[in-house]
């Protein structure tokens, strides 16, 4: 693009960062093709395809030509009482499918889009450090201000919301949890939620949650719900996914639940920027929600003997890993005197495997690495080998 035409772009895209995998990928792509041999371990998505009754019913979806329309915005009525149904009997959750259930493309989208519809100039917005990028960088595209709540191990990785200045509470407009949490693997306990909600109350902010991994859990641990918490659906958006309950993240289906009154409001902004999905994809997404769910317990313990392979071997390192029982990743120290990125570089460069370092999550990421647990365990064995080797040399 000449320099004419950069001109003429709004003076808020100044201000966005480039996304880091998106250049990242493109750094592996170019090893991959000049012959070496990358081991990914950098981005959380699902390397096993969903159960096949899903997809059978894509395939059968897809097959019946009134299928391939527009949809209405707010998705077929089957869909939205399936996340209903699935939050009933996963948290024990009601949930009034036509007001407190709004299906997304994806729950990125509705995270970006849910800090456009709330967030203005000026407004604070609480985010965690380290955490996903997209709840700060979609407050500074709406002009506000994320004010950065460290997540320290000494805590547990949850935010210490009672050292918030008043001052900075109180011009909050969101505070964004999400547990078991990106990308430490941290979880959190419902006393934790609610307090969290105590605190939103307190303050007048909507609470979000980002409750992506819930469904990733080992060794019998649950993942809660925001949602349970008394009270919680008159402050609070949860935001779900089947991207990793259900190894769907190419498909874009998740959905918004809580508070009615906050949901009229992304709705409004959805209707003037997207059309809905795919009908069959939509289908095929309530079949996932409300079909036999016994293959997700086979599938978490793949994850939870990719995991235990990874801990075990940066434990013996003198690493020390996080192995909390729930997500796709591992959270690590690198050895003292290394920058993250450095560290993360090396490994590429040197041995071929990708991680993701920590400060692509924040400032308090420096010091570590994330680890995704989506390869198969040969490959993860594989990649440990060469870190081990690498390292004693």
């Amino acid at each position: 693009m000449s320099d004419t035409h950069i001109a003429l772009l709004a003076k808020r895209m100044d201000k966005l960062p480039d996304n880091f995998f998106a250049g990242f990928i493109t750094k592996i792509a170019a090893m991959q093709a000049a012959g070496y041999d990358v081991i990914r371990l950098d981005m959380g998505s699902p390397d096993m395809p969903p159960a096949q009754h899903i997809i059978e019913a894509l395939a059968n979806s897809a097959s019946a030509s009134g299928h391939h329309g527009y949809q209405p915005h707010a998705g077929p009525t089957a869909l939205r009482q399936a996340w209903a149904v699935m939050y009933q009997r996963v948290f024990g959750v009601e949930l009034d499918s036509d007001h407190e259930v709004l299906p997304l493309l994806g729950s990125k989208e509705g995270i970006f889009n849910l800090i456009m519809a709330v967030v203005g100039p000026g407004d604070v917005v609480l985010v965690p450090d380290p955490g996903y990028m997209t709840y700060a960088r979609g407050a500074i595209f709406a002009g506000g201000e994320p004010y950065y709540l460290p997540l320290q191990p000494e805590r547990n990785y949850l935010p210490d919301l009672e050292s918030v200045p008043e001052q900075v509470a109180d011009r909050a407009k969101m505070l964004w949890l999400n547990y078991p949490n990106n990308p430490t693997a941290a979880t959190a306990t419902l006393e934790f939620f609610s307090n969290a909600v105590d605190f939103a109350r307190q303050h007048n902010l909507l609470l979000c949650h980002d409750a992506a991994y819930t469904q990733i859990t080992y060794n019998g641990y649950r993942a809660p719900s925001l949602l349970q918490v008394p009270g919680a659906k008159e402050l609070v958006i949860e935001f779900n996914t089947l991207s990793k309950s259900h190894n769907m993240a190419g498909w874009r289906v998740g959905a918004a639940l809580g508070s009615a009154t906050v949901l009229r409001a992304l709705y409004k902004l959805k209707t003037n920027i997207d059309s809905s999905h795919f009908l069959p994809i939509m289908e095929a997404a309530t079949t996932a929600m409300t079909s036999n769910q016994d293959w997700l317990a086979e599938r978490n313990d793949i994850y939870r003997q990719r995991r235990d392979v990874v801990v075990q071997t940066l434990n013996a390192l003198g690493l020390a890993a996080s192995n909390d029982n729930a997500s796709l990743y591992v959270w690590s120290t690198i050895p003292a005197g290394q920058t993250s990125l450095d560290f993360a570089n090396a490994l590429l460069e040197e041995v071929h495997i990708s991680l993701t370092p920590g400060t692509v999550f924040g400032e308090q990421g420096e010091g570590y690495v994330r680890i995704s647990l989506t390869a198969p365990l040969k490959r993860i064995e594989q990649a440990m080998r060469r870190l081990t080797n690498r390292m004693k040399k």
